[in-house]
């Protein structure tokens, strides 16, 4: 006699990514290129990993004197305090005066996955969700799951190469009273000072709550400080907020995925009562986070010199992809590309847009075995000496044979 199968209703998902990556492998082209690798790639072409965590991994792995117990829910003491330390700076008041905390998460979007529930749970009135940034993230896929309506902007505008300050100013003029207003990747905006009064003035004033996003301090520009100025100004204005802090890619310990959901309140409080509800979440959604991508980041950054070890290894690498894109820029120069390409330098971090339209990009997937996604934002480390020639010269041809070239 047949079972009916509990499953028998349940869909195919639709695959959110990977067959880019799929058909790139299952490309025989010598020349095939693949350039939306989400990791920091080195020159060789391999996963970039800070020299200071191998020796650290190296020295945690022989230590006799570690015990392997379970952490506690909220996680490493120690790390989420080194953690904290780096994304406020060392002499922080709100550090100082305990009203900042944090919860030791699991994966990239660990920290996203237990804000959420929290905000949901005791925030009931926040059901709707603005998410900003330079690309589309999959932070919303969060809140929808959560019963959240979300509305998701992008900040880059493709017709005229540049980040658009405009575009969160108008968000944060529409956005209604009382939501959830995520932000994303927006550093390269240029905001004047009386632009960020005005964009806190209203969001004091709609009683907006903050979520922030910080997935690689220190690869943006190759300063640390620099990289978390936007928190500065909201802390030094008295904001509550939320800020998930992933530590895998600066340290390129990517398959550890390990980070912190940060908490800021008015008072030590505040803070407390929130960190009590975040860890019954916690509980239930992995009750204790792992250890050894936290003992490894926690061993760099309380050690003077391999925290400044690792430092340099980041302005390295920061600035060793800013001049793969003054080469990449004078490449097409010189091959004569119409329309200016300043859009490639005026932009920091790993990934960015060539500014290619979607006939161009498609060239370059099916001509020319390049294989990069369809907005044109490609990861910039994934460029290197052996093929920047191919790739400078498949972009010219891809705007020079489509029918509609780059103005």
């Amino acid at each position: 006699m047949p079972t009916l199968s509990v499953f028998t209703d349940v869909p195919l998902a639709h695959k959110l990514e990977g067959s880019l990556l799929k058909a790139y492998r299952q490309d025989g082209h010598r020349n095939k290129t693949f350039l939306a690798y989400k990791v920091c790639m080195t020159n060789e072409g391999h996963p970039w990993v800070s020299l200071v965590v191998h020796k650290t991994r190296l020295q945690i792995s022989g230590d006799p004197s570690l015990d392997y117990e379970y952490l506690p829910t909220v996680g490493m003491k120690s790390f989420i305090e080194a953690s904290l330390e780096l994304l406020f700076g060392k002499h922080s008041e709100a550090i100082k005066e305990n009203r900042v905390g944090g919860v030791h998460t699991v994966g990239d979007s660990g920290a996203f996955q237990l804000g959420v529930q929290f905000l949901r749970t005791w925030c009931k009135h926040a059901n709707v969700a603005y998410v900003i940034s330079s690309q589309k993230e999959p932070h919303g896929l969060v809140f929808q799951d959560l019963g959240f309506k979300v509305y998701e902007y992008s900040i880059w505008d493709p017709e005229k190469l540049f980040m658009d300050p405009n575009v969160f100013l108008n968000v944060v003029e529409q956005i209604p009273r009382g939501c959830v207003l995520v932000i994303g990747n927006i550093m390269d905006c240029k905001f004047s000072h009386h632009q960020w009064e005005k964009c806190m003035a209203l969001l004091k004033s709609k009683q907006i709550f903050p979520f922030f996003d910080i997935p690689c301090q220190g690869l943006h520009t190759g300063d640390l400080e620099e990289d978390t100025r936007i928190l500065q100004y909201f802390v030094a204005r008295g904001f509550e907020f939320f800020c998930s802090q992933s530590l895998s890619k600066n340290f390129g310990i990517y398959d550890e995925g390990v980070g912190t959901l940060v908490v800021v309140a008015l008072n030590n409080q505040h803070l407390l009562r929130v960190l009590s509800q975040l860890k019954r979440f916690a509980r239930a959604l992995w009750l204790n986070p792992p250890t050894t991508g936290a003992r490894i980041i926690t061993s760099v950054l309380c050690n003077p010199a391999l925290l400044g070890e690792w430092k340099q290894s980041l302005k390295a690498v920061a600035e060793n992809i800013m001049l793969t894109k003054e080469r990449v820029k004078e490449k097409l120069r010189l091959l004569g590309v119409p329309g200016s390409w300043d859009h490639i330098t005026e932009h920091n971090g790993t990934h960015g847009y060539l500014g290619l339209n979607a006939q161009q990009v498609e060239f370059l997937v099916k001509k020319k075995h390049i294989y990069l996604p369809r907005n044109g934002r490609i990861n910039f480390t994934c460029i290197n000496a052996s093929n920047i020639d191919y790739i400078t010269q498949s972009i010219s041809e891809a705007v020079f044979l489509t029918k509609n070239p780059k103005n």
